[in-house]
């Protein structure tokens, strides 16, 4: 960019304030747009710095920056992080008493405030419209602005009426921040929020420090538990089922089993869950299991993991969950299980729904594109992005990439169990379900089987030299590929659809995915855990020296006393990433700790002397 559009004291900030270096990617060309007056569309990945891109233009500009934000836990988050840095930010929202929304909106109109953060629901309220008229304001951010899309997995009504803010205050700048938007997505978020004109920054989706791993359902709960214990023990992590009952079960086995679980969902009363997200904050290694009302703002930085034992509606929502994980840079996983019942329900909650078929056309076909996700032969990566309209080459670190899988041509298998469908309806006047099926096939001589005479269809046995799970794993990609259909309103049988019949006639061959074995990478991974766990270190820097470790560790126990003592997430205090820069560079001096990317002037006034002094007692002490 052209660095003489950026306000000369734009960098001074991002120094003194917020302890960094240098911009990242197009951080300052939003920044010198936005802070000259203009509107702004931004996209870029979950951590890569979008608070930023208003929160500086707001630092430079005339009045106060006015935040909407869609969650309580969002705003207070960023509001304590601010507050942490010097800047004074407060947020108005239903978790305060009386007396104290008067001091803010008192404060405001002294002029003693940079930031304001405000719920979508209260911006336009007859007392905050009256508040905003007296206040100069230098812009309006709208963060997680896909909730304007009434085709995203996150929509909120409320969005639709911040388009009245572009008409009250047409030359007031305003931003839009997402870390997911599809091409359309984008288009619809500058319709709703008056945005035309704006610029739109487009920064890409890959996160390169999460890798992708999906597998087929056999024992989704033992294989978290797996998952857990030899990849991530002892680290954060949010586990996501679909089902509030699925959240407890899942939670108490891994509690059970020694893993710090606790369960989240909407059935518990906003106190309880209040407790239970503050606790997953605050402290580390807890694993939250939940349903998807967890998650939208949570700004934990050090979340090792997210996995699904239940598959998602659409890559939005798998993408927006799975980027929960790794926002501090380090590596971490997005793991998931599925099978042919996740199709299935899936399916059933589009068609049953009350939903325009307008709405239910587009939810199909962002299941479809989740299915192809689950099933590609091909980087999972590449898929993602492609999706979201960006072009990448393969990543090298997802499970495809690290072992591919085997693909072998199904027409044979494909025509062997379409075959066995219609024999079987043919044979008894009515349909059946995939274990019946897959029985017939495999020539298991079951107490169903024999009452029906399915001994006795052509296919019986014909399938004998593939595994059940292999023939589940068949009819799973058949019915992505809509070549059966699963009758919802009859028992969840096993119908043909019109584009069977090619493939029985072998008009049309098939190349399905045969899912490989462990990746040599995942095993070497499961390993690295385990060392990490037993030494103490999960969670910590992998780069770290024992003595670097030693310090690291204490870094984390003189931050989580701060944290305690001021009431706020660690994280808040310093990031984990910049307590390991520490560590390695043992600073000795003021002037060497202001070096430390994440350390402004403030928290270097702050805390300097009193992490020097654990710096030098813990090397003494190692010594």
């Amino acid at each position: 960019m052209d660095t003489a559009a950026l306000p000369p004291r734009a960098l001074d900030i991002l120094q003194s304030v917020f302890g960094y270096a240098a911009f990242r990617g197009q951080q300052a060309e939003v920044v010198a747009h936005v802070a000259g007056g203009g509107n702004a569309l931004v996209l870029m990945p979950t951590g890569g710095g979008k608070s930023l891109c208003f929160q500086i233009p707001a630092l430079l500009r005339q009045g106060i920056g006015i935040v909407v934000s869609p969650l309580i836990a969002l705003m207070q988050d960023q509001v304590a992080a601010l507050q942490e840095a010097g800047v004074r930010a407060e947020f108005l929202n239903s978790t305060l008493e009386w007396p104290a929304v008067q001091d803010i909106e008192k404060r405001a109109r002294a002029g003693e405030l940079d930031l304001l953060y405000l719920a979508p629901e209260r911006v336009l309220k007859e007392r905050t419209l009256e508040l905003l008229d007296s206040l100069p304001i230098a812009l309006f951010a709208f963060d997680e602005a896909h909730c304007v899309s009434q085709w995203g997995h996150d929509f909120r009504v409320e969005y639709l009426q911040l388009a009245q803010l572009a008409e009250r205050y047409p030359a007031v700048p305003r931003i839009a921040l997402t870390a997911t938007a599809t091409p359309a997505t984008r288009l619809e978020i500058i319709d709703r929020l008056r945005l035309t004109g704006a610029r739109t920054f487009l920064s890409g989706f890959d996160r390169p420090n999460i890798r992708y791993r999906i597998a087929s359902k056999e024992s989704p709960r033992k294989q978290l538990l797996r998952f857990i214990r030899e990849e991530h023990a002892g680290q954060s992590g949010i586990v996501y089922c679909l089902s509030r009952k699925s959240v407890e079960e899942t939670a108490d086995l891994l509690a059970e089993n020694g893993i710090d679980a606790i369960a989240y969902h909407a059935g518990f009363s906003a106190a309880e869950r209040e407790q239970r997200q503050d606790r997953f904050i605050d402290e580390d290694g807890v694993v939250m299991v939940a349903t998807i009302a967890f998650g939208m703002g949570i700004d934990k930085p050090d979340v090792r993991f997210v996995a699904h034992l239940d598959l998602p509606k659409s890559i939005e929502g798998y993408y927006q969950e799975t980027g929960r994980a790794g926002r501090d840079g380090l590596p971490a996983e997005a793991w998931m299980v599925y099978g042919l019942a996740d199709v299935v329900q899936q399916r059933r909650l589009i068609e049953q729904s009350d939903a325009a078929e307008s709405y239910k056309r587009v939810s199909n076909a962002k299941l479809d594109a989740m299915l192809g996700l689950c099933e590609t032969v091909r980087c999972r990566r590449q898929y993602l992005l492609e999706y979201f309209d960006e072009q990448a080459g393969p990543c090298g670190n997802c499970d495809n990439c690290l072992s591919p899988p085997a693909q072998f041509d199904g027409t044979e298998a494909a025509q062997k169990l379409l075959s066995c469908i219609y024999r079987c309806e043919r044979a008894s006047g009515y349909s059946f379900g995939a274990q019946q099926i897959i029985d017939v096939l495999r020539g298991e001589r079951t107490d169903k089987v024999v009452e029906r005479g399915h001994e006795a269809v052509s296919t019986f046995g014909m399938g004998a030299d593939m595994s059940e799970a292999q023939w589940r794993a068949v009819l799973r990609q058949l019915v992505m590929l809509r070549l059966v259909t699963v009758d919802h309103e009859h028992y969840n049988v096993l119908r043909l659809t019109e584009d069977s019949r090619a493939v029985l006639k072998g008009e049309r061959r098939l190349t399905l995915r045969q899912d490989a074995a462990p990746a040599a990478g995942a095993r070497r991974g499961r390993k690295a855990a385990r060392g990490a766990a037993a030494s103490g270190s999960a969670g910590g820097p992998a780069q770290l020296t024992p003595q670097q470790e030693v310090v690291f560790q204490a870094l984390r126990e003189w931050r989580r006393g701060i944290a305690k003592e001021h009431g706020v997430p660690a994280y808040t205090v310093l990031h984990d990433s910049s307590l390991a820069e520490i560590a390695q560079r043992m600073p000795d001096s003021q002037m060497a700790l202001g070096g430390v990317s994440g350390v402004g002037a403030t928290k270097l006034a702050r805390y300097g002397t009193a992490i020097i002094d654990v710096v030098r007692a813990t090397r003494q002490q190692a010594a």
